[in-house]
C-alpha cells in the first residue's frame, strides 16, 4: 500500500467510469499523458493488467472490475469523511474536554458558552493541580502559575492576571516583627501551597525566589486566607481576594523590596497548526466574559 499513490487510484477510477483515457483526462482536468502514466504505474505496482488496450477499443480486465467495485465505496467514504472533518473544523461542535480549578466565574462562563452552542458536548473535570501525564486527551487545561512557566509541549494562553501582596493579621505582628526584607520573611511562619505553584518557593518580581518556613500547606486560596486571618502565618493573596480585609484592618499588607509575582490563570492547549474552532471560540468567550466582569 505504501507504494501506491492516491492519484493513481483516482485516475483509474476516472478511466473506468468514463470508458476512455481521453474523457477521463478531460473530466479530471489533467493531460491524457498523466492519466495514462498513473494507470500504468498502478498496474506495475499491482503486477496486473487493469485495462486491455487495442488500437480500436479499451476493455476493463477482470482484475480491473474487481478493483473498481472494491475501491469505489472506499473513495466515496474517504471523501465524505474529509468533508465532515472540514465542516467540524469550522464549526463550534463536538466533544469539548476540559480540566480546570473549581472557579465560579469559569463555571458561569462555561455554562453560558454551552447554552449558546448546543452542539457542544462537555466533559469538565475540576482539579486545581492536574499532573502532566493527565493533560493528554483533553482539549484545554486551566492551571495557575506565578513567574516563568516550565517548558511544555502545550501552548499557554493567559486568561486572568491577579496582582498579589503579602499579608498578615495584626495579631500575628504582635509575636513577630514585620519583615522588611525577603531574607527576614523566610524566617517567619508562612502559609504555602501544598503542591500547586511548585509548592514551597515564594516567587517575587525581578526573579527573586525564597523558601519560606511553613507548617500550614494548603491547595486553596480560601484556606490560605482563613489561616492568615487566624494569625497562622504570613500569606501571599491576590489583591481581589483580600481587598475588604485590608480596608477593614483585619489584614495588613507587608511592604517588601519586591512585589510578589502575579497569580496568573493559563489555558493550556495543543500547539497544532490548525486549531479546532470549538477551542479558539471557547477561550475567546472566556476572555471576553472576564473582561466584562472587570
Amino acid at each position: 500500500m505504501e507504494n501506491i499513490e492516491l492519484k493513481w487510484l483516482l485516475s483509474f477510477k476516472g478511466v473506468y467510469e468514463a470508458g476512455s483515457f481521453k474523457l477521463a483526462a478531460e473530466q479530471l482536468q489533467q493531460p491524457t499523458s498523466n492519466i495514462s502514466r498513473h494507470v500504468a504505474l498502478l498496474e506495475q505496482a499491482l503486477n496486473v493488467r487493469l485495462f486491455e488496450r487495442t488500437t480500436r477499443k479499451m476493455a476493463v480486465s477482470t482484475a480491473g472490475e474487481h478493483l473498481y467495485h472494491g475501491l469505489s465505496p472506499l473513495l466515496i467514504a474517504m471523501a465524505d469523511t474529509l468533508q465532515e472533518v472540514q465542516r467540524q473544523g469550522d464549526s463550534i461542535a463536538g466533544h469539548l474536554k476540559i480540566i480546570a480549578p473549581d472557579l465560579p466565574f469559569l463555571a458561569d462562563a462555561t455554562a453560558q458558552f454551552c447554552a449558546l452552542h448546543p452542539r457542544i458536548h462537555l466533559s469538565y473535570d475540576t482539579q486545581l493541580n492536574p499532573a502532566e501525564g493527565i493533560l493528554e486527551g483533553f482539549d484545554i487545561v486551566f492551571k495557575f502559575a506565578r513567574g516563568a512557566l516550565e517548558d511544555s509541549g502545550w501552548v499557554a494562553k493567559e486568561i486572568l492576571r491577579l496582582p498579589s501582596c503579602v499579608v498578615a493579621a495584626p495579631k500575628l505582628l504582635q509575636h513577630y516583627n514585620k519583615p522588611r526584607s525577603l531574607k527576614a520573611l523566610a524566617r517567619v511562619p508562612c502559609i504555602t501551597s501544598l503542591s500547586v505553584l511548585q509548592g514551597m518557593p515564594w516567587r517575587f518580581k525581578n526573579g527573586e525566589c525564597i523558601n519560606v518556613t511553613s507548617a500550614y500547606k494548603v491547595n486553596s486560596g480560601q484556606l490560605a486566607k482563613a489561616a492568615a486571618l487566624n494569625a497562622l502565618g504570613f500569606a501571599i493573596l491576590p489583591l481581589t481576594a483580600c481587598r475588604e480585609e485590608l480596608q477593614s484592618g483585619e489584614l495588613l499588607e507587608i511592604e517588601l523590596p519586591f512585589q510578589p509575582e502575579d497569580l496568573v490563570l493559563y489555558a493550556y492547549y495543543s500547539g497544532k497548526k490548525y486549531q479546532l474552532a470549538k477551542v479558539t471560540e471557547f477561550l475567546d468567550f472566556i476572555k471576553q466574559s472576564i473582561k466584562e466582569q472587570c
